[in-house]
């Protein structure tokens, strides 16, 4: 199956590339471009992204494109509830991946915090991403379950997390996979998202957007929040 056989939804438009390593460098030029699109409309310029393994690609292409990155604000759309240290950590993986060489001088509002527990945490990252400049560019990546940041089905708060007119901006939510705690962006902040782009690879994934496609029941796949302009899908085999 080729991502051209979908039917998308009319105004969600999708990319293939031949593979992983075109997928990260097309994906990074075009990023950069509207980073710096906003910069020049606005003065400055904000990039939320996804953790994971997958990015990592993305990351080191787009370390590597010129832009002011003074001008930039990065954070992340979700995060697991481990220090920065940890294996596990996004901020960690972005600090050795993407905030590196000129990215350093971005400013980088990071979702962890060491509280008391994951509610302190979320209730402080909440309050942090109060600071969060409109968002010009989202990247979000998708599992074989349809989450997407880190909104899982069956996890706790998953509902209020989903609502589209929520005010929180973060909640704290639970992963079937080990870091179990998470912390998450609200589906009301990431929809503020001028550019939102799905990053997926695989026929894997193929198959899990198909089904997403074949209904709207948000809460069994969250990534069907998502699927509607100005949503841009990147894949490759």
């Amino acid at each position: 199956m080729a991502i051209s056989e979908l039917k998308l939804p009319q105004g969600v438009t999708a990319h293939e590339y031949r593979t992983p390593a075109l997928l990260a460098d097309g994906l990074a030029i075009d990023v950069a471009e509207r980073l710096r699109a906003a910069i020049s409309a606005r003065g400055e310029a904000t990039l939320v992204v996804s953790g994971g393994r997958s990015p990592v690609a993305f990351f080191q292409h787009l370390a590597k494109q010129g832009l002011d990155w003074s001008k930039v604000t990065i954070s992340l759309a979700d995060e697991r509830w481990v220090p920065v240290e940890h294996a596990d950590s996004n901020a960690g993986l972005l600090k050795r991946y993407l905030l590196q060489g000129p990215v350093a001088k971005a400013r980088f509002l990071s979702l962890y915090s060491a509280a008391a527990n994951l509610e302190d945490a979320a209730e402080q990252a909440d309050r942090l991403l109060a600071e969060l400049p409109a968002i010009d560019v989202l990247v979000l990546g998708m599992g074989d379950d349809g989450h997407t940041a880190s909104l899982f089905p069956n996890s706790p708060n998953l509902g209020e997390a989903l609502q589209a007119d929520g005010t929180r901006r973060c909640w704290p939510m639970l992963a079937p996979t080990v870091p179990h705690q998470r912390l998450t962006m609200s589906r009301a902040l990431l929809a503020t998202a001028h550019s939102v782009v799905l990053s997926i690879s695989g026929s894997s994934k193929l198959t899990t957007l198909s089904a997403a496609l074949a209904s709207d029941d948000v809460a069994a796949m969250p990534i069907r929040a998502f699927l509607q302009p100005p949503l841009e899908i990147y894949w490759c085999p």
